[in-house]
């Protein structure tokens, strides 16, 4: 395993042990972690960077978490456990993740890549939490891998979907895209008083995009103009 401790250091001055200790996890075979943090522009041979790994952890994550959302919402209906998910695993909410772990500190990259541009660190940084999960689910399974995403992910999950304001960004990209400024249309309040849901339609022009539910007007307005967003930018 030094070697791969070797060539890790030829291009970062942290050491892999640094890395173990932030993740709380042990690798038996530190290859995965150095693959883990290796980008493209340093190797393209797909065994020797994250990409692979990368691919794996945004399957593992969205497992784990589709779990954990079942047993908060035992009453969730497909549509909200989706809304949920989604705030969980958009790439900005990873790359706070990412952030968090300090992850960016450990890149393997070629300085021609501009981590200052603030679009590419937030890619690379969701990349990198997503690689490290993949990383750890092949080196040590699900035990591990579950932990890492609940103390991350998880535990600041009510910031993610406190913080998304899809509204507003649907607002500028219909600006954006020079179409028609959109319009929030209740269709539908169901349950008892303590407990309703609300049904909520984005209509942009003609066109009635598919509707968002939340426990209150303004959680399905949002979750409304998420799934308007990504049926536009499709």
């Amino acid at each position: 395993m030094a070697f791969f401790d070797y060539l890790f250091n030829l291009f970062n001055p942290h050491t892999l042990s640094d890395l173990e200790k932030i993740c709380n996890y042990r690798f038996r075979n530190r290859n995965y972690l150095y693959q883990a943090f290796t980008h493209r522009s340093i190797s393209s041979e797909p065994k020797q960077n994250y990409e692979r790994l990368e691919f794996l952890g945004d399957a593992v994550i969205d497992i784990v978490v589709s779990r954990e959302l079942m047993r908060e919402f035992p009453e969730g209906d497909e549509g909200i456990l989706t809304q949920k998910r989604s705030a969980l695993v958009q790439k900005s909410f990873l790359a706070t993740m990412g952030n968090l772990l300090t992850l960016l500190d450990y890149i393997k990259i070629e300085e021609t890549v501009d981590l200052k541009q603030e679009k590419i660190a937030i890619k690379q940084s969701a990349n990198l939490y997503e690689a490290l999960v993949g990383a750890i689910f092949l080196d040590g399974g699900m035990k591990p891998t579950k932990q890492l995403i609940l103390n991350s992910i998880w535990s600041h999950r009510h910031e993610a979907w406190k913080s998304v304001n899809h509204k507003g960004q649907l607002i500028e990209l219909c600006h954006m895209k020079q179409m028609e400024n959109p319009k929030f249309l209740v269709t539908n309040v169901s349950g008892p008083d303590h407990q309703k849901l609300f049904e909520v339609h984005v209509k942009i022009g003609d066109i009635i995009y598919h509707s968002g539910i939340g426990t209150n007007k303004k959680a399905a307005e949002q979750y409304a103009a998420q799934n308007a967003m990504e049926a536009l930018q499709v």
